[in-house]
């Protein structure tokens, strides 16, 4: 009998795993692949994800694996060149954009020096329930043997298209038709800050990565996706040369080193958090376009918080029952303003002459562009640009 069952064993779930065994509770932690292994990913971890490794202890541990930090952004739009970086989050200004297979196995690893134990290549096939319909364990296949195990919680940290999420129930609360399609490759040779680029229907970024390589990201509407999927490779390149003609001169003298990867199933929802036994974090619970890099960083907020919420009340049905009601309401508050404001970036439309006056004043003065930074990483909410400096500036401009 396991305190809490953790489906999931990458960004969400490993580190909701090492919580709750580091509060002193019997952990399992499930995964149907093995670690290191890669999966698709923006990569970027923003500052409050930063400040969550560096509370964790783990934050040393990932400079060493050689994860490049990203201590400068650029923001091309228009007219407009941001250039600077945020002022951060308990003194993380830096951000990172690790390999998957590099985080995620470093996560992994924590959860069980944490004392979580983790069982690899390990497909759940079905949820517990007692006689009242709670969940109160999982059924599921580790490598070729079927098992059962029980425990006061189980935790879908399983992805967009949870299965456990399926299995309980979750209904979406909130659903948005996708946006966006992504693509990525890494390449050396071209050295690259966290940057933004933005044409009316384009979007382009890069981050630096490990192996000395950048990450290069391409969107397109969803509305493209078939006939960019048709070529992809070079639909991507295309959609740098139009509309990061400075980052696609650089590409020329650099390598394309692995080979491109992308989606076009960036779906936008929020499900049901929590019900009687049973909990959902990071992308299983709420996801939304990639375009904002937000996942990581708030599969880590996920985590803490339902660690928070139920450490201490796993052996007490009721008592659990409040504390997964008091998770998803701080969940929802917490998501919710970043999940508006990713769809209405991922809209790519044309910037209207009010955006951009408000960039060219905030591209004026230095603190206005670190908040604007911060907003995009999450660490303030957009409103915080508006002080009588901002004002000031606009009122100028337009006079």
């Amino acid at each position: 009998m396991f305190d809490a069952i953790v489906v999931g064993a990458r960004c969400a779930g490993a580190p909701t795993a090492m919580l709750l065994a580091r509060a002193g509770h019997r952990v399992l932690l499930l995964d149907r692949g093995e670690f290191p292994s890669d999966t698709i990913s923006t990569h970027v971890i923003h500052q409050p994800g930063v400040a969550a490794l560096a509370r964790w202890g783990l934050l040393d541990e990932l400079r060493a694996t050689g994860c490049p930090p990203l201590r400068r952004a650029r923001y091309r739009v228009a007219d407009v060149r941001l250039d600077g970086c945020g002022r951060g989050v308990a003194g993380q200004r830096t951000g990172f954009a690790p390999r998957r297979f590099v985080l995620d196995d470093l996560l992994a690893r924590a959860a069980v020096a944490a004392g979580a134990e983790l069982r690899e290549k390990c497909r759940v096939t079905g949820l517990l329930h007692d006689a009242d319909g709670r969940v109160v364990g999982v059924r599921g296949d580790h490598r070729g043997v079927e098992f059962t195990e029980r425990a006061s919680l189980v935790i879908g940290a399983d992805g967009m298209r949870s299965s456990v999420a399926a299995k309980a129930g979750a209904a979406c609360t909130t659903s948005d038709e996708r946006l966006t399609c992504a693509y990525y490759s890494y390449w050396t040779g071209v050295p690259a800050d966290l940057e933004i680029y933005e044409t009316p229907g384009s979007w382009v970024a890069t981050a630096p990565t490990h192996g000395h390589a950048t990450l290069v990201l391409t969107y397109f509407p969803q509305s493209r996706f078939r006939s960019v999927r048709a070529d992809a490779q070079r639909a991507h390149l295309d959609r740098v040369r139009e509309t990061a003609p400075e980052l696609r001169e650089r590409l020329q003298s650099g390598e394309q080193v692995e080979r491109l990867r992308g989606s076009g199933d960036q779906q936008n929802f929020f499900r049901e958090a929590a019900g009687p036994g049973w909990a959902l974090v990071g992308d299983a619970g709420h996801h939304k376009d990639s375009i904002t890099a937000r996942g990581i960083s708030d599969a880590f907020t996920q985590a803490e918080a339902l660690a928070r919420h139920v450490s201490g009340e796993l052996d007490s049905p009721g008592r659990l029952d409040v504390a997964l009601r008091r998770f998803a309401a701080e969940r929802d508050a917490a998501l919710t303003s970043g999940y508006e404001a990713t769809l209405a970036v991922a809209r790519m439309a044309p910037p209207n002459e009010h955006r951009l006056a408000l960039l060219r004043a905030v591209q004026q003065d230095a603190e206005l562009t670190s908040t604007y930074f911060d907003a995009f990483a999450g660490s303030v909410d957009i409103t915080a640009l508006y002080t009588p400096k901002l004002l000031d500036l606009l009122n100028h401009g337009a006079s």
